[in-house]
């Protein structure tokens, strides 16, 4: 994929995915250490800092085991979009399937709000309001979209909030924005939200468009919760975090560092892990001098920072935000292995809460439907379809096939 600072470099959607690190360790750990207490392993064999996992994606060292997360790279709004400028709806419509938003800014305010190259910002405070007003655009243009869903069919709406009450309109929002991923949970609580701030929602048919406008955004922060990335934070003012004053959670980013370091890792010239502080050159590395002090430079940056800010960005957004948990599906509840002796191959990211049916459904949907039972693979207790796994479960699935 392309990568460049002009207007409209993404046009269709790039899909890809990442590779954040689970939250509890790996239950290969687990495994290693009873199966070294039993006398079957041998306990040599610390190539991955001891994992003996066999991710069918991404990896797992030290029993941190990387996951997978769905990313995708949509093109930019400009302003007008929710009224069809640029892409207009049609990148609109590219959100309807996402479950968060991450917002890429220029933390160095050297690109306009339509990507164009301008002037870097040499005053923190300028280079924050640079920022806040990015995020106000995109927060607002995607507002305006939804009201202007909702206007569309507005007049049915009120006819049935006229005969069913609140559950009418609580019932034509599900369904007007239900591409959107609408649920009653979430319109629900949007509603709820509006309540609690002091909105009396009176009488949904007279409501002007200010009212439309407050809707809008409360249904917005649930359907499209939003992360920002302050990029280019090496080439930002000194002091631009702390002058950045948003309602959304920001997190400073070294996008380019990022992509060098999984590069040269790549080509075997260092060891590096997104997340990582730090970085290891091997001795024997084909590294020029010039490359060698480039890369003391980057070791300085990512100390001072903390890290490229990219593992802590997707683990806030996959595990506060969207609440997500990692399950372990198994054929063999007592070797936790797959049918073809692969141990703990899949680490699947859901949502909290979810039963061991829909776990199942995630697998295959056929086990889902022929479910019978499931087996939790570390206590061997016999579970049912309603039950709720939790964070690093180990799970067995048994169904009609």
């Amino acid at each position: 994929m392309d990568i460049a600072n002009y207007p409209f470099c993404t046009i269709d959607p790039n899909v890809g995915v990442a590779f954040p690190r689970a939250r509890l360790p790996c239950p290969c750990g687990e495994l290693r250490a009873r199966l070294i207490d039993e006398g079957r392993f041998d306990a040599a064999d610390d190539e991955r800092g001891g994992a003996i996992c066999s991710p069918r994606t991404g990896t797992c060292h030290g029993f941190e085991r990387q996951v997978p997360v769905a990313l995708v790279d949509v093109a930019g709004l400009v302003p007008g979009a929710s009224e069809g400028r640029g892409r207009g709806n049609a990148f609109l419509a590219d959100l309807a399937g996402c479950d968060a938003l991450i917002q890429v800014v220029d933390g160095a305010a050297a690109t306009d709000v339509e990507g164009n190259p301008i002037s870097p910002a040499t005053d923190p405070e300028a280079a924050a309001a640079s920022i806040a007003h990015e995020v106000t655009f995109l927060t607002t243009e995607i507002e305006q979209w939804i009201a202007g869903v909702l206007a569309d069919g507005w007049s049915r709406g009120v006819r049935r909030v006229q005969a069913e009450g609140e559950r009418g309109l609580q019932g034509f929002l599900v369904e007007r924005l239900s591409g959107l991923g609408a649920t009653n949970v979430l319109v629900g609580a949007a509603l709820d939200t509006l309540r609690e701030g002091g909105h009396d929602l009176g009488q949904p048919w007279t409501w002007g468009d200010e009212e439309m406008s407050t809707l809008a955004k409360a249904l917005r922060q649930g359907l499209f919760p939003l992360h920002v990335a302050v990029n280019k934070l090496d080439l930002a003012p000194p002091g631009v975090m702390d002058h950045l004053s948003l309602d959304v959670q920001a997190t400073a980013c070294l996008a380019d560092m990022e992509l060098a370091l999984r590069r040269a890792d790549a080509a075997g010239l260092i060891r590096y892990r997104t997340g990582d502080v730090d970085f290891i050159v091997p001795e024997d590395a084909p590294l020029s001098d010039a490359q060698r002090a480039a890369l003391e430079r980057m070791r300085g940056a990512l100390s001072s920072a903390g890290g490229t800010g990219i593992e802590a960005l997707l683990d806030a957004v996959v595990f506060d935000t969207l609440d997500r948990i990692v399950v372990y599906p198994v054929q063999d509840e007592g070797r936790w292995v797959d049918g073809d002796g692969r141990v703990l191959p899949d680490a699947l990211v859901v949502p909290a809460g979810i039963t061991a049916k829909s776990v199942a459904g995630r697998v295959h949907t056929d086990l889902e439907a022929g479910f019978i039972r499931g087996v939790d693979g570390r206590t061997r207790r016999v579970v049912g379809a309603d039950h709720q796994v939790e964070d690093g479960d180990v799970l067995k699935i048994h169904a009609k096939t």
